[in-house]
């Protein structure tokens, strides 16, 4: 008996030097054992096979009976911890009601709450918005980790393409893993396992004409973190058509541009600052330009506090003005943007009043 005990540790030993399954290991167990039961059964008393594994098949009926006894014990165990694990999680982490706090947010935003400028109201306001990111690549991987980390309440994202190996030196919500996966899933998850009391809703694809102005139109604040031109300029006439305030940043090798664009309440939008597309080779991409990696950390950050202010009507956000900040040489500067009343996306536009 102690022959086959010690023949069956060191299977399982040499599985798990291996790196083999636990089920493999398992069966490779069963089956020496399945041998030994037949052994007992089949040969005569007395047999020198039938000794040397024991002598008689009750022993092994009753450690077989025992382990299959611990085993049922032990997975009873493990299904009980995971109910009561899933249990305090659901009561932890459940999206609460519309404006209701439970104990571990009210800890998580205290900071903020104590702040005069947002305080409960304002925390409330952000828990119960809805903000719209185009773009899940530089600006838009540190706009999403703040307002997922602020509080905002309901996220949604919307962006085509895939991480690739080169975003990963700025892109700082994605990781090496997921490298292949749709950003907008990428981010998502990122989002979510900073702060699972949020919503996030991701869309995999482009923004385009068709759909443009419905999605903004059920979202509060709209973030533009893309990097191409004629989804700049599709964001702000769905932005201006739909009554939305757009947050808009721009990035270039050192520099970066912020300015919020919202006609409703004054200031430009953003074709009164760029009546018409630049040309192609004054706008160069990252790949062909580079880009110094932090830069998209400071312009997306600065965009999610934009939306924060917007939200909560805290201070005075960039409308009117655009700010420049030039990291090579550490300079920062703003400049007036002013409305043009012949723009043909918002110049018959009424200013306050929501009306057009």
């Amino acid at each position: 008996m102690i022959l086959v005990l010690g023949l069956a540790v060191v299977l399982w030993s040499a599985g798990a030097l291996l790196g083999a399954p636990r089920s493999l290991q398992l069966m490779m167990v069963a089956t020496i054992y399945v041998a030994v039961i037949i052994i007992q059964v089949a040969l005569p008393s007395g047999h020198a096979l039938r000794e040397a594994t024991g002598g008689s098949v009750a022993h092994w009926l009753i450690l077989g009976g025992l382990t299959v006894l611990v085993l049922f014990y032990r997975n009873g165990l493990q299904r009980l911890r995971k109910l009561a694990h899933k249990r305090t999680a659901s009561s932890q982490f459940e999206l609460s009601s519309p404006g209701v706090f439970s104990e571990v947010e009210l800890e998580r935003y205290a900071r903020h709450i104590i702040l005069r400028e947002i305080g409960g109201g304002g925390q409330r306001k952000l828990k119960t918005s809805r903000v719209l990111v185009i773009g899940a690549g530089g600006l838009g991987s540190p706009a999403l980790q703040y307002l997922a980390a602020a509080g905002v309440g309901h996220v949604g994202i919307i962006d085509d393409d895939v991480v690739t190996n080169s975003n990963l030196q700025r892109q700082v919500i994605h990781r090496d893993a997921d490298i292949g996966v749709a950003k907008v899933f990428s981010a998502a998850s990122a989002m979510v396992a900073q702060n699972p009391f949020i919503d996030v809703k991701a869309y995999k694809r482009r923004l385009t004409a068709e759909i443009a102005r419905d999605l903004i139109a059920d979202y509060d604040v709209v973030l533009d973190g893309s990097d191409n031109i004629e989804t700049r300029y599709l964001a702000n006439a769905a932005a201006v058509a739909a009554n939305r305030p757009l947050v808009s940043g721009a990035l270039s090798q050192w520099e970066g541009q912020l300015s919020v664009f919202f006609p409703k309440k004054g200031g430009p939008c953003y074709q009164c600052l760029f009546p018409n597309p630049p040309a192609p080779e004054l706008t160069p991409s990252c790949a062909a330009a580079g880009i110094v990696g932090p830069l998209p950390g400071v312009i997306g950050s600065m965009m999610a506090l934009e939306a924060i202010k917007i939200i909560t009507e805290a201070g005075t956000e960039i409308r009117g003005k655009m700010l420049i900040y030039d990291a090579l040489w550490g300079e920062t500067r703003q400049i007036s943007v002013p409305r043009q009343s012949d723009c043909a996306i918002c110049g018959r536009v009424n200013q306050s009043d929501g009306e057009s």
